[in-house]
């Protein structure tokens, strides 16, 4: 009974964080500017290593924990290369401006 509860915990989580990286891959595509979109990228990341934690957890695989720890330095990675590219960039405050205008 107690197994059965836990699985079943397992496969909520899953899925709620589905929906929740469909969520944010959505703000990916559609966000207004380039920090927002960001935003969403590293929401993706994070995500990901959630399901590949409660995969591993699930299936008793401890080479799916070594692939959340590589996708969460690789998300992490991404987001200081956008962060980076906001800052060096001047045009992508052009972009901010244009988009703070159409509001």
């Amino acid at each position: 009974m107690n197994n059965e509860l836990f699985q079943l915990s397992l496969l909520v989580m899953m899925t709620l964080l589905s929906v929740s990286l469909l969520l944010c891959f959505g703000r990916l595509l559609r966000g207004p500017n380039l920090p927002n979109r960001t935003v969403a990228f590293d929401l993706i990341s994070i995500h990901a290593v959630g399901i590949f934690v409660l995969f591993a957890v699930n299936s008793h695989s401890y080479v799916l924990l070594e692939g959340a720890i590589v996708t969460a330095v690789l998300g992490f990675l991404g987001t200081m290369m956008f962060a980076r590219a906001l800052e060096r960039y001047p045009y992508s405050r052009l972009l901010e401006r244009q988009s703070e205008e159409e509001e």
